[in-house]
């Protein structure tokens, strides 16, 4: 379904979630307790994962400004798209280009409350949120169209949350409905952590002793397959502070890339 102000949001707080435990990591206030401990438990396994939370979301920036200037991309559906932050996909997208349309898609009960900061929108542009599961693509494709015309190209983004999909099966159908279900000249912008250093794995192993939604590292190369079919642009999947940066960063064990289909 999508936003209704009036809807009820059913939060436990009781109970860590990854939407939650990511805005804390980000420097957010829409977190609990619970949220707030076990983001605190894997900063101490690995301290630099606040930061690289901040380095990842600069990489959605980047992506988001590359796709509405440089490709001309005028629509964006953003799958997964947590807790509203500075630098939300359409504040990037409608910065460029005023008349960018947005759908945001999640379902956490915490982002159905927030969705009304996700719904400002240039007066040129539109933005709408679908209440809706990534399993369920179908319903996800059926709600986007309202505001997204799927004879235009369209950004679909995976941002962090492909990681929570286990099968690379299941994962990889997704995307694929998804691409399937928009036009040549769209494009496919994924970031994710990888399993290249025993830190990140551990701070992996912690999260999914206490968080309600597990996350599962990829290598590289099983991100890369997300991009069959697709024209990588340049630099490719690399770190994401490799990604077409404005400055020099070290590399971190988050990997990002934007693809087009021909």
């Amino acid at each position: 379904m999508t936003h209704d102000e009036d809807s009820p949001a059913k939060l436990d707080t009781g109970v860590p979630h990854t939407a939650r435990i990511w805005n804390y990591l980000l420097g957010g206030k829409d977190n609990f307790a619970v949220d707030r401990a076990v983001g605190d438990q894997i900063l101490v396994g690995q301290p630099a994962l606040a930061e690289n939370a901040r380095l990842s979301r600069a990489f959605l920036v980047r992506a988001v400004t590359y796709l509405a200037g440089e490709a001309g991309v005028r629509q964006f559906l953003d799958i997964g798209t947590g807790l509203p932050t500075a630098n939300n996909t359409h504040e990037v997208a409608q910065s460029v280009a005023p008349s960018s349309r947005i759908v945001y898609v999640d379902n956490d009960p915490l982002v159905l409350a927030h969705a009304r900061a996700l719904l400002t929108s240039k007066p040129e542009g539109r933005t709408n949120y679908v209440d809706a599961n990534l399993y369920d693509t179908d319903l996800v494709l059926r709600e986007a169209a309202r505001t997204l015309d799927f004879t235009e190209p369209v950004a679909v983004l995976f941002m962090g949350v492909l990681g929570h999909v286990e099968d690379d099966s299941v994962a990889m159908g997704i995307v694929r409905k998804a691409m399937d279900a928009v036009p040549s000249g769209s494009y496919l912008a994924v970031c994710d952590a990888t399993d290249a250093t025993p830190e990140v794995v551990e701070a992996a192993r912690l999260w999914n002793q206490s968080a309600a939604l597990p996350y599962h590292l990829r290598s590289s190369e099983r991100l890369a397959q997300f991009f069959e079919a697709l024209e990588l642009v340049e630099p490719g999947l690399v770190s994401v502070t490799k990604w077409r940066p404005e400055g020099d960063a070290e590399e971190i064990d988050q990997y990002g890339a934007v693809g087009r289909k021909p």
